[in-house]
């Protein structure tokens, strides 16, 4: 389509990955920061860890009850309660999202089901440019 970019998916960011297991339960709340992949099941809130550069994602099958805080986040699994994305979030076609949905950019396919308010919230560009400086700067010491 004219004027349309064509968007590229959510990658992993630098780091370690943590993975919670499809047969797996964690119950209590989640900080982590690189990659955070989760195929079974987590009871409590999931939030990146401040100033560090992470990645979400909530695979086919995954389930997550409780409130989402991270930079970006790619959903194709369940999630009851908010998500908050201060950067970008992917909602694949498998999504199935039972709360409000706060984010800067936001890409949904055709088949997501929001159950919940879509509230758009502009991140502001300078202070990601200065939090992404921060990170280049710790990575080169």
């Amino acid at each position: 389509m004219m004027g349309r970019k064509e968007s590229r998916p959510l990658t992993s960011v630098q780091g370690s990955t943590t993975l919670i297991a499809s047969d797996a339960v964690v119950t209590g709340d989640i900080s982590f920061s690189g990659n955070l992949d989760v195929e079974g099941r987590v009871v409590g809130s999931i939030t990146s860890a401040e100033g560090k550069e992470s990645m979400l994602r909530v695979m086919e099958g995954g389930h997550v009850e409780g409130s989402i805080h991270v930079p970006s986040a790619m959903v194709n699994g369940a999630v009851k309660g908010d998500i908050h994305s201060a950067e970008r979030l992917e909602l694949s076609d498998k999504a199935e999202v039972d709360g409000d949905v706060y984010y800067n950019l936001i890409e949904m396919a055709v088949g997501c089901k929001v159950n919940g308010g879509l509230r758009h919230v502009s991140a502001r560009v300078e202070d990601l440019a200065v939090q992404r400086e921060k990170r280049a700067a710790e990575e080169g010491q």
